[in-house]
């Protein structure tokens, strides 16, 4: 029996392929109404200044990472593990990145041209947000339509406590932690900061999600790690004047330094590496923690490839096509309470 042709786009954020690249990604960035919500014709405007306030320490950290990007080649090596995953299908993986190429349509233009008998369309966001898998499903589907791409779709809409997903990341954390600890003197405490991608906090009390699903993950992991450990949530990468959800991860690196305790570092949201992780983590923050005398500074891996995130993704793909095409929770029941009511289920009217 011939296998149905399964067409899986990946979504993800993209980042600049060259120097000349960094300005018109940043451009891209803030012109996503997602991402900056005033009105329309302020954006353009607001968005050329951030970019301008943004170019100069943005081209400085891609300095770090040889002036482009790593996310389209991690995201490739995603790509081509879960392909594998899934010998029960003929299928093709196809990356469409949010602020740089491959931009949306060019993925509905390949994904047309394979002809699939039906799509799986799979955010590298474990956790929901109107800026980043809201607006990559909007963008999808706007280039879906323009390529003609019309067949049965199936949407994952996030997975932040999917088992398989927390045991593997859970997996990562334990390894660092036991890493670091041999690094550290018997006696020295060590503080686990699950630090997530930040957003203004004028989003969350719209009914965002993205904050209530992070501190789900972090309760999954502890409780699936058992290890008793000095654990805290904050948040990185502000980007706008406004106020953004808090602790701040610097001013946790701070804490650390007044209670004199080492650091592990988790970056909770992110299952790809890149600037964020690369350098804001790897560098910009250890630099911090040293300047500051926290006595040691550690940073767990992300997912990646690794091999049980790839089988987590690819058990996700089996789970949430069982349930038909449209709208899909990693979950029995729709994940979101009530309040958040920009949860894709709720705007949907299927919220349980």
């Amino acid at each position: 029996m011939k296998k149905k042709k399964l067409g899986i786009v990946l979504f993800n954020l993209g980042g600049p392929d060259r120097p000349e690249s960094i300005k018109p990604f940043l451009l891209n960035l803030f012109r996503d109404p997602a991402i900056l919500s005033v009105p329309f014709f302020i954006r353009p405007f607001l968005a050329r200044w951030i970019t301008r306030a943004r170019l100069k320490p943005a081209t400085e950290n891609y300095a770090h990472l040889g002036g482009r990007s790593p996310l389209l080649e991690f995201t490739q090596r995603q790509a081509l593990a879960l392909e594998a995953a899934l010998p029960e299908y003929e299928k093709k993986c196809v990356i469409a990145m949010r602020y740089w190429h491959p931009f949306s349509d060019e993925a509905a233009k390949e994904m047309r041209a394979w002809s699939p008998d039906e799509i799986f369309l799979l955010p590298l966001y474990p956790h929901y947000s109107t800026t980043t898998t809201g607006s990559s499903l909007t963008a999808w589907r706007e280039a879906a339509a323009r390529a003609g791409l019309a067949v049965p779709t199936t949407t994952l809409c996030c997975y932040p406590t999917d088992p398989g997903f927390i045991a593997a990341i859970t997996r990562l954390i334990d390894n660092a932690y036991t890493a670091a600890r041999a690094t550290v003197s018997p006696a020295s405490k060590i503080r686990v900061l699950f630090s997530a991608h930040g957003l203004p906090e004028s989003v969350i009390k719209s009914g965002d999600p993205y904050q209530h699903q992070i501190e789900s993950t972090v309760a999954a992991v502890i409780k699936t790690w058992g290890e008793k450990v000095d654990w805290r949530i904050c948040y990185q990468s502000r980007a706008t004047p406004q106020k953004w959800l808090s602790p701040s991860t610097d001013e946790e690196i701070h804490q650390a330094a007044a209670d004199k305790i080492s650091l592990l570092i988790v970056p909770i949201a992110f299952v790809s590496d890149h600037a964020e992780t690369l350098v804001e983590l790897d560098i910009e923050y250890r630099a911090l923690a040293k300047k500051l005398g926290v006595p040691g500074y550690f940073r767990a891996p992300v997912a990646n490839d690794n091999p049980a995130f790839i089988t987590a993704l690819a058990d996700l793909v089996r789970q949430a096509k069982s349930q038909g095409p449209g709208l899909c929770a990693a979950t029995p029941h729709k994940f979101c309470p009530t309040p958040h009511k920009k949860c894709p289920h709720a705007l949907a009217g299927t919220q349980a």
